[in-house]
Order: structure tokens, then sequence, then C-alpha cells
């Protein structure tokens, strides 16, 4: 039997480990600026971050690729 692949490139990658990798390595100020919301503005945190995002999907598929696209930037 074959091994079924994901093409999902975020296939294993917990939003939380999303939000720690950009934050520590882009910052919470340049993810306020690319996906302008609270969370990321005003006192930003992983939790208040995590509960946002979980909500609110379009913001997430923001942050998803943002971190596509820094992954990609990386190497």
């Amino acid at each position: 039997m074959a091994d079924s692949q994901s093409n999902d490139p975020l296939h294993g990658v917990t939003l939380e480990r999303i939000l720690t990798e950009l934050a520590e390595h882009v910052g919470w100020e340049e993810m306020g600026r690319r996906v302008p919301v609270r969370c990321f503005l005003h006192d930003p945190s992983i939790k208040s971050s995590l509960t946002f995002l979980r909500r609110t999907p379009w913001a997430r598929a923001k942050v998803e690729r943002m971190y596509l696209a820094w992954k990609k930037k990386r190497g």
C-alpha cells in the first residue's frame, strides 16, 4: 500500500506554531501591519491571537499565507 502524502504545505503545522514562529522572526508589529487586527496591534499574545484566529477564518487565512511566504523566503 502506498503512503498517501498531503499536498497541503501546512499539514501537521499547528496554528500555535505558526504564530510562535512569526512572532519570533517577523515580530508582532510587522504581523499587525500585514494583518491589522487588534490581537496583533494592542497587547499581543499567542493566547489572544489563537482565540481570535480560530474564530475568524479570513484573518487565519492571511496569517497562514504570511507564514508560507516567510517560510518560502527563508528557503
